[in-house]
């Protein structure tokens, strides 16, 4: 039986693509290895956000020939849509396998593929999105991509080039997708998408967002559902009132910051100021007071003063923020901002980095210390050294004590510590049954 191994670079889309590529080889009898054991076929899936995620995606490459000289090396993913010819040209590289093209990766990996590169155009040809369930955090939650590619053109972003035209799944296979996850045993649901708030336009005829919601809240036999990053001049009054008024939504948003001054966010071409942005994280507040509300922010960006720096700091501080993703600035070639001139020192960046990563630790420690103070609905997924362990629909880790027949289940969940932005609780009993 042929084997084969995965490496994986980048974001939870990756992965979920990896997870469906494993999930074809192995409906064609072959057999999955881990990338540092001996295999017939590596495969790496490949990231482009940053220069440095090339150059690892071509030490994985060297890698896997080293671990197999006579193995067949096949490199897809993001890297290998926007610039396949960069991986052609590397003699480890057997074949170079652009995104949608399943088939193709196949054939290559049954060494039956008539080309060495296979790459359509994304940004002329809208691929077929793949479903499928992906259960990255444990059998308990399963990520449903319901989205793919951008319009956008942010300035440090090579996205749009590496993933194509955004284009959509239509709500009546979404609906029958999460009817599949349920008759498998999933008890919460992921919408993740490139760029989930652009869901729909591309429909014919178009879609919004807010009724594909709906649908879900009015159909899902799942639970828990919960929304993976959406802009926030994306996020309308009418989504967040859904989320609020159906409990099968977890309360639970990621509002991509990037900058917390105006001509930082002007010069990354996002689409709202930080009054905008404020006035959403308040909008969200005010109709789910117990809500997390995550953020990404990237420090060093060309042109970023220290003033400009310490007024985002200032400014995410006075924010309601539950945990932060700080990514410092890597220059990325091809995109507009790698042609920016005034560019921050990689000490000064690095510094930054850890003042807002601080800031960010603060602000999940103490969104956990208050949550603590109330009753949590929580899915446990594992066993752990203290009991159980599992996340509330507000996204806070909470471990409690109890037996392992509670795992995939939600329990209410009082909490009695803090540790670190942890919580420990016990398990309320559910009340018996009259006459039981």
């Amino acid at each position: 039986m042929a084997r084969f191994a995965i490496a994986t670079l980048g974001c939870k889309v990756n992965q979920y693509d990896s997870a469906l590529i494993e999930a074809r080889l192995a409906a064609l009898g072959m057999e999955r290895a881990e990338f540092d054991q001996p295999a017939d076929v590596y495969i790496v899936n490949t990231c482009t956000v940053t220069d440095r995620a090339d150059a690892e995606s071509l030490r994985l490459a060297r890698r896997a020939r080293r671990l197999n000289p006579d193995a067949r090396v096949i490199m897809t993913g993001c890297l290998a849509q926007a610039n396949p010819e960069r991986l052609a040209g590397a003699h480890e590289v057997d074949a170079v396998v652009g995104l949608g093209r399943h088939g193709d990766l196949e054939r290559a990996a049954l060494n039956r593929a008539s080309e060495r590169v296979m790459v359509s155009n994304l940004r002329k040809h809208r691929a077929d999105i793949e479903l499928g369930a992906v259960a990255l955090e444990g059998h308990t939650r399963a990520f449903l991509k319901v989205q793919e590619g951008c319009d956008q053109f942010c300035t440090f972003c090579i996205v749009p080039f590496s993933r194509g035209l955004s284009r959509s799944v239509p709500p009546r296979r979404i609906i029958e997708a999460i009817d599949g996850l349920h008759e498998r045993g999933f008890r919460e649901v992921i919408l993740t998408g490139v760029h989930l708030g652009g869901y729909g336009r591309d429909l014919d005829p178009p879609v919004a967002l807010e009724d594909l919601l709906e649908m879900i809240g009015e159909r899902s036999p799942i639970g828990r559902i919960r929304l993976s990053s959406i802009d926030p001049e994306e996020l309308s009054d009418r989504a967040i009132a859904i989320v609020a008024g159906n409990a099968r939504f977890c309360p639970h948003f990621h509002l991509p910051l990037q900058a917390g001054a105006d001509e930082v966010l002007a010069r990354m071409r996002r689409r709202y100021d930080v009054g905008g942005y404020r006035e959403r994280v308040e909008r969200i507040v005010a109709a789910m007071p117990e809500a997390a509300i995550g953020a990404d922010v990237i420090v060093g960006f060309p042109g970023e003063t220290e003033t400009n720096f310490n007024d985002c700091l200032k400014f995410i501080e006075s924010l309601p923020l539950a945990y932060l993703h700080v990514f410092p600035y890597s220059v990325r070639a091809g995109t507009t901002a790698a042609k920016f001139a005034d560019r921050v020192q990689s000490g000064e960046i690095r510094r930054r980095a850890a003042a807002m990563r601080e800031l960010g630790e603060r602000k999940r420690r103490n969104f956990a210390a208050r949550a603590a103070q109330s009753r949590l609905k929580v899915l446990l997924e594992e066993r752990v050294d203290g009991g159980l362990r599992g996340y509330s629909r507000t996204y806070v880790r909470v471990t409690a004590e109890g037996p392992a027949a509670l795992i995939n289940s939600e329990v209410e969940v009082e909490g009695t510590s803090v540790a670190g932005a942890e919580v420990v609780g016990r398990i309320i009993p559910e009340p018996q049954a009259a006459g039981v």
